[in-house]
């Protein structure tokens, strides 16, 4: 078994040492395939509903771009 390069532990992980341990791992990573999703037209959207509190809050904030 292969052991991993590590610094000794009082030593802080640094960016140097993630970004290495990353490049150890990518092979083993896989993305899965992702199928993609057909738009739902919003007719067939049903049973969301917003708690009061959570849409005055919503109402209250300005417009992006305000």
């Amino acid at each position: 078994m292969k052991r991993a390069h590590r610094l000794p532990a009082e030593t802080p992980e640094s960016m140097e040492t993630l970004r290495g341990d990353c490049a150890r791992m990518a092979p083993h990573w896989v993305a899965p395939t992702r199928a993609a999703g057909a738009p739902v037209p919003p007719s067939l959207i049903h049973g969301v509903t917003v708690p009061p509190a959570s849409a005055r809050l919503l109402d209250e904030m300005s417009e992006y771009g305000d």
